[in-house]
């Protein structure tokens, strides 16, 4: 049985803006300084065409980061691919990647960490492997960029891994309803 309210889960986009800034900041001089310690130097060069790379790459990895999200939504929730959806609120400044089949909360849990690893860790521990600067401090960047997923993963674990999770498609906001 569902109940009939949901509780909403709704990101104050201004706050996680901010969080993300500071947290970008904050682990890109921590992951500049542990590449450095690793490796015995303390160099920074970046190119203008190293400035390019990065910034392409960026772009990639977010519209990765957002397909990681479906991809958690079919594996860890069954859902079929014409029930996905994504693309770019400009509006908001977000990417998004949403699911119009209601997921168990055990499932949008999943789905919501999945990008962290793959976009974010993943380019992080290959730029501390093969010392690249620029790897490291994308890895950061795309680590920080995850603190909305975080937000929304730290609400839903105060409900039963039952409860079902229904996606806003437009917003960045979840509808919780315990069973």
């Amino acid at each position: 049985m569902i109940q009939n309210e949901p509780h909403i889960i709704e990101l104050n986009m201004q706050k996680i803006a901010k969080a993300n800034i500071w947290l970008t900041i904050i682990l890109m001089i921590i992951f500049f300084i542990l590449n450095s310690l690793i490796h015995q130097h303390f160099t920074i060069r970046f190119s203008f065409l190293d400035t390019i790379i990065f910034s392409l790459a960026y772009i990639v990895l977010i519209a990765l980061h957002e397909a990681f999200h479906l991809i958690g939504f079919m594996i860890f929730g069954n859902v079929k691919y014409k029930e996905l959806d994504y693309g770019v609120n400009l509006k908001l400044g977000i990417a998004y990647a949403t699911t119009s089949k209601p997921l168990r909360n055990k499932a949008m849990k999943r789905a919501l960490l999945l990008p962290f690893w793959t976009t974010g860790v993943i380019p992080s521990m290959i730029g501390f492997y093969i010392d690249s600067t620029m790897l490291v401090l994308l890895g950061a960047v795309l680590i920080a960029g995850a603190v909305g997923d975080f937000y929304m993963y730290k609400e839903l674990k105060k409900f039963t891994d039952d409860a079902l999770v229904k996606d806003d498609p437009k917003l960045p906001k979840l509808y919780v309803y315990q069973t």
